[in-house]
């Protein structure tokens, strides 16, 4: 049986598989023919409208979508002491992915600002493409969840 390696968490994942069983990524197939492949670095990265960051009409602390679910662009304002991500329709932050639990991770705010943790979820919580149990955000931090990919943006 051959298997495909995940490019984001390098698990060894079935050979018909389309997403990591481990941490939600796409995984890569070779298609018939020659292939090519660019890289972008991050910073780079737009939102569907081509609009940097910097320049998206954002105010306050939210998390931006960069990647997943064809939802690029789309912003959450974050403005309670408890935020809720995850598969249910009553999340506050709702990810609609089979790979996203239903209450996947929790946002909470203290005097710092907000950090998020996992809620026991079957394919992990992600900041800077580390899997983590509790982490402090700072402002540019990417999180990933399922195969939406958000950068948390603090003032």
């Amino acid at each position: 049986m051959t298997h495909v390696h995940c490019p984001e968490c390098g698990f060894q994942n079935p050979e018909a598989a389309n997403y990591c069983a481990k941490c939600g990524a796409l995984l890569p197939h070779e298609e018939a023919g020659g292939h090519t492949t660019m890289t972008f670095p991050v910073e780079e990265l737009a939102d569907e409208d081509g609009a940097p960051l910097e320049e998206l009409p954002i105010e306050g602390t939210a998390l931006v979508v960069r990647a997943g679910g064809g939802r690029q662009g789309e912003t959450f304002p974050l403005d309670g002491d408890r935020i809720e991500i995850g598969r249910s329709p009553q999340a506050v932050v709702f990810l609609d992915d089979v790979t996203v639990s239903r209450t996947h991770a929790i946002l909470t705010r203290d005097n710092a600002g907000y950090s998020i943790e996992d809620s026991d979820s079957l394919n992990g919580t992600y900041v800077n493409r580390r899997r983590v149990e509790k982490a402090t955000l700072e402002n540019g931090d990417e999180v990933q969840i399922g195969k939406y990919r958000l950068t948390y943006l603090a003032p």
